[in-house]
């Protein structure tokens, strides 16, 4: 853990360090290393999208932008969403966000008071239990389980957790490291329940559209009446192969708009203006983009479907959508972390321990797929040695 100031909060010392950095520091852009180990693709963002940002940035679009976002693209979000799920949608529902993760914070910040509780599907991505922590909410964790080649959710098991201070369910589905896709029957079940309770559901939809049987995962949105309690967060990272942008944005309930836009101006006042002008581009014309990247994308699943497949070590159960390969590893004896350190080292793959992604994740490891299969099947040939 890296030296803190004794003056820091106590929770902001004692947070841990990110584990999939932790096996990446030093190491990005190393020649040779197949780099596997952050959740993004290896395709450069289309050129339409850069084209925008060049247009923006050449018309001017360099100031000060509205908390909530600039019309056009809170515009294109609206038309996205209609579009998408089947639904009307209120343009006042939507906060324009830099990043997903930055539309987590704001969401926390927005409901968790000192106390309360969340309940966090796990494993999962470690900075959504991570903001909980830091404003001194409690995580309580509800672990899928891994059994019959699928990973499932027990209900029972989510709502016996609840208690009066339980404030929010955080859902990602599709689930990042899983790959686990929360079906309808479920959704219609969670959002029942939550209604009867007054409890927050706050669904990270950013892998939505990355799904291979399907146009898109089920959402709580599809279901949701425009005043409950529903918090839905994307981002333009995944599907628009947008990482480095920066972009996202909340749907919620008109009433907790201005809440959000007071919030972003505290923590950023609004995002980058150029970069909200590509995001009008990527959601006005990028379907087919998003079609075909889901396409690629699942053929590479089956590539790596096949090859671990082959190793007598690994147990794997093929994701739903998402682009993430969560394999167990038997004899795995000096843990998901060390084990890949020596992977980077010895065979120059990296992949992220799946010890980052908190309890249930020890003994997995997590591969991002969203890579040329060229650079998938040489990894396979470098890893067969340790997992076989």
């Amino acid at each position: 853990m890296s030296r803190t100031p004794p003056e820091v909060r106590d929770l902001i010392r004692d947070l841990p360090d990110s584990q999939i950095r932790e096996v990446a520091l030093d190491y990005i852009g190393k020649p040779g290393l197949i780099a596997l180990w952050f959740g993004e693709s290896d395709e450069e963002t289309p050129d339409f999208i850069r084209d925008a940002a060049k247009a923006a940035l050449d018309a001017g679009e360099t100031f000060y932008a509205p908390n909530a976002g600039i019309g056009p693209l809170r515009a294109e979000i609206q038309a996205y969403m209609t579009r998408i799920y089947g639904r009307d949608f209120a343009r006042d529902r939507f906060t324009v966000t830099a990043s997903g993760m930055n539309a987590i914070m704001l969401a926390f910040q927005a409901l968790v008071d000192p106390g309360d509780n969340v309940l966090v599907i796990s494993p999962v991505w470690p900075n959504c239990a991570e903001t909980v922590k830091i404003l001194s909410g409690e995580v309580r964790r509800v672990l899928l389980d891994e059994r019959d080649g699928r990973w499932s959710l027990d209900l029972d098991r989510l709502f016996d957790a609840a208690d009066e201070r339980t404030k929010a369910v955080f859902i990602n589905s599709p689930g990042n490291p899983t790959g686990w896709m929360m079906p309808e029957d479920q959704r219609d079940a969670i959002m029942e329940w939550a209604r009867r309770r007054g409890i927050w559901l706050i669904a990270d939809d950013v892998y939505a559209r990355l799904v291979y049987d399907r146009h898109h995962a089920p959402s709580f949105v599809e279901v949701a009446d425009p005043d409950d309690r529903v918090i839905a967060i994307n981002s333009f990272s995944k599907s628009w192969s947008m990482t480095g942008w920066r972009l996202g944005w909340i749907t919620a309930p008109a009433s907790i708009g201005g809440a959000l836009a007071k919030l972003n101006e505290y923590n950023m006042a609004a995002p980058t203006t150029f970069v909200q002008h590509a995001g009008v581009a990527a959601l006005r014309d990028g379907d087919p983009y998003v079609d075909g990247l889901a396409e690629r994308l699942h053929r590479r699943r089956d590539l790596i479907t096949q090859s671990l497949g082959r190793f007598s070590r690994v147990r794997y159960t093929p994701p739903d959508a998402a682009f993430y390969a969560f394999f167990a590893v038997e004899g795995m004896a000096e843990g998901s972390l060390a084990f890949c350190r020596r992977l980077r080292d010895e065979a120059g793959v990296g992949l992220a321990p799946g010890s980052a992604f908190g309890p249930g994740g020890e003994g997995y490891l997590r591969l991002c797929f969203a890579s040329s299969e060229a650079a998938l099947s040489e990894a396979m040939e470098r890893l067969q040695p340790y997992l076989d």
